[in-house]
């Protein structure tokens, strides 16, 4: 299986190398430091855990895009109505009505969508579950990810399933955290 991330950092504007959208390691107070290459190691693993079928040549590729709270309050109130900061928000490419022509589909990885997380709320969150924001921010993406495989959690026994398998996708990738 071959699986493409694009980590995006538009959490802190700056001169450094990379704030303009380009891939690199993501910093941002993580300790330790979430690298481009682990987070694909981690979407490498939970996608051939989980087994899609959404491609016919094994590939996927995918964005995460690593924020503030203020971006994603403005993305929550354009897209969800919802005028607040929110830990993540997925937006799934499957959802598309326009299917990719079949030889695109047989030659180029399918892309899933993207993943926004704000990491002030992810940071907030690791505190109070008492583990390190890189265990939240993992928890959150493995979140976004079941949501662009089309999982969704609009009542307590679908919202358990997920919460068990992301507790999975975890420890696939050697981390734990709390059961939620």
């Amino acid at each position: 299986m071959q699986v493409e991330v694009c980590v995006q950092d538009g959490s802190e504007e700056s001169t450094e190398a990379g704030s303009s959208g380009d891939e690199f390691a993501v910093s941002v107070a993580i300790d330790p430091v979430i690298t481009t290459e682990t987070w694909e190691r981690w979407f490498q693993d939970w996608l051939e855990a989980l087994q899609p079928t959404f491609s016919p040549i094994d590939a996927y590729e995918l964005s995460l895009r690593l924020t503030d709270d203020r971006e994603i309050q403005q993305l929550n109130q354009q897209y969800r109505q919802q005028d607040k900061p929110t830990d993540v928000l997925a937006f799934a490419a499957l959802e598309s009505l326009y299917p990719e022509p079949d030889e695109l589909q047989a030659t180029l990885p399918l892309y899933l969508g993207d993943i926004v997380i704000s990491i002030d709320t992810a940071q907030r969150q690791a505190e109070g579950q008492q583990h390190p924001l890189n265990v939240e921010l993992a928890w959150l993406a493995s979140h976004g990810l079941l949501h662009l495989l089309g999982w969704d959690h609009p009542d307590e026994d679908s919202l358990t399933r997920m919460l068990k398998q992301q507790q999975d996708l975890l420890e696939i990738v050697g981390l734990h955290s709390k059961t939620r």
